[in-house]
């Protein structure tokens, strides 16, 4: 499982011209599911990102999570994190998940961010979506669950 973590002061989804969901202060989250990934994997990117310390505190250290700042969440599903461009110029998506696993995934996932506590906006699984945001510093982290 592949996720793209923006430190955000706002993000909002809009499909079909009309706002599907947004946050202020917190994370815009990409969430990409690869071929094989498992309850394991969406746990551990969960875990990770909810328990991120990439805030700043008092002194402007980075130290601070999600549910220390009050944030939320604004996920979006994102299968293109799979794209192969090592050959030619088209990518390749061979290794994203077929999609009613990767439904099932982000669906899952959603979930379970929600079970510990945190808010969490959505996009439209499949959609064609308009994602807005204010990347706050910027701050983006990748993260991999097979890394």
């Amino acid at each position: 499982m592949r996720a793209v973590i923006q430190r955000v002061t706002e993000a909002q989804v809009k499909i079909d011209g009309a706002v599907h969901g947004g946050i202020g202060t917190g994370f815009l989250v990409l969430l990409g599911v690869g071929e094989g990934d498992t309850d394991t994997d969406l746990k551990y990117i969960a875990d990770k990102i909810i328990n991120l310390r990439i805030f700043s505190d008092e002194n402007g250290k980075m130290n601070l999570s999600l549910a220390d700042v009050n944030g939320a969440m604004l996920v979006i599903s994102q299968f293109t994190l799979y794209g192969d461009c090592s050959h030619g110029r088209r990518p390749y998506f061979g290794a994203a998940m077929d999609p009613d696993g990767a439904k099932r995934m982000y669906e899952e996932f959603i979930a379970y961010a929600r079970g510990k506590g945190v808010h969490v906006e959505t996009g439209e699984f499949g959609a064609d979506m308009k994602v807005t945001l204010t990347n706050d510093g910027p701050v983006t982290i990748i993260l991999d669950s097979g890394k």
